[in-house]
């Protein structure tokens, strides 16, 4: 019979596989799939000449959400609205397509390949950036890299809030403030220092810090309700799965179904979409990605400050002098 310690050995050589195919799976999978899954893209101009454009994106089928606008000035709206990622309008001098690179360069690429190689050859299509990536990011690379970062902040301050024993309100405050520490922090980097974020300084170190809050919360909430295994669930949740499924060094509508959804549904996808919303498209499409935060956060917080410590077995009494028992008569 297989004393503990052969248990255990064979528990972890079985158990590293595991945890590395998963790791693969959550990370390597979606970004082998990329493609437009009913991406929103725009079309614009006089009735025939639009409709043959719209036409074309509609020849792949499933991979575009085609809207229709009145002129280019509609596009333009609907581009800085987030509403669409690009639109193509008609001109008499021949298609011209809006992009957004602020929204995600890797789309306003794939809009280019695609509007350049479905018009006859020899068309000239002019394009322009409406709402283009800040000259510190361009490739939106620093942008996407700073989600991991941010998941591991709240990570470890949920774990560490736990494994301290902190409970209450104690706990709640001890959340709220690493949070917002982490949330100044971060934006004297990302926006003081390089340049990757370009709106309000304040409202960028807001959404940072309610997403830490978010992540950290939600650990230490499961951590309260299912003990030191909610740690692991956490980091399931918020690591793995979050920061893969985020989308945001791609696009969520870029990812296989159904992991772009997921991915908006986890906090480290909600504080990206959150965070180009408020730095570059003036807070437009913001509301989804607050609330998918501010849940989170309740969740957790509530967690917190409702679980119970476990209450310490009483001293036990220390013993008196044994008395003689009485004699009777």
């Amino acid at each position: 019979m297989p004393t503990a310690p052969n248990r255990r050995a064979v528990a972890v050589v079985l158990l590293i596989p595991l945890m590395v195919t998963l790791a693969l799976w959550a990370f390597a999978w979606p970004a082998a799939r990329i493609a437009p899954r009913d991406l929103p893209v725009g079309v614009a101009g006089a009735a025939p000449a639009a409709q043959q454009l719209e036409q074309r994106f509609q020849q792949r089928d499933g991979a575009f959400e085609v809207h229709r606008f009145d002129d280019e000035a509609a596009a333009r709206a609907a581009i800085e609205d987030r509403v669409v990622y690009g639109a193509l309008v008609a001109t008499p001098q021949g298609p011209h397509l809006l992009t957004a690179s602020a929204a995600s360069p890797v789309v306003s690429q794939l809009l280019r390949e695609a509007v350049t190689t479905s018009v006859p050859e020899g068309t000239r299509v002019q394009v322009t950036d409406v709402v283009a990536a800040p000259p510190g990011d361009p490739r939106g690379s620093a942008l996407g890299a700073s989600v991991l970062p941010l998941a591991l902040a709240g990570m470890a301050a949920g774990a560490i809030v736990t494994l301290m024993g902190l409970r209450g309100v104690r706990a709640a405050l001890t959340l709220v403030g690493s949070a917002a520490l982490v949330g100044l922090a971060a934006t004297a980097v990302a926006h003081s220092w390089l340049g990757v974020v370009t709106g309000d300084w304040w409202t960028e170190a807001g959404v940072l810090a309610l997403t830490v809050l978010a992540i950290g919360s939600a650990v230490a909430g499961l951590a309260a309700l299912f003990g030191p295994r909610g740690i692991g669930i956490g980091a399931l949740l918020m690591v793995l799965l979050g920061n893969s499924f985020s989308g945001v060094t791609s696009a969520p509508q870029l990812l296989p179904e159904p992991v772009g959804a997921i991915g908006q549904w986890l906090p480290p996808g909600a504080g990206g979409s959150l965070l180009r919303s408020v730095a570059f498209f003036d807070g437009s499409a913001a509301g989804g990605a607050v609330l998918t935060l501010s849940l989170w956060s309740l969740f957790g917080l509530a967690a917190v400050l409702l679980a119970r410590r476990t209450p310490k077995p009483a001293a036990p009494t220390p013993a008196g002098p044994a008395r003689e028992p009485a004699l009777t008569g």
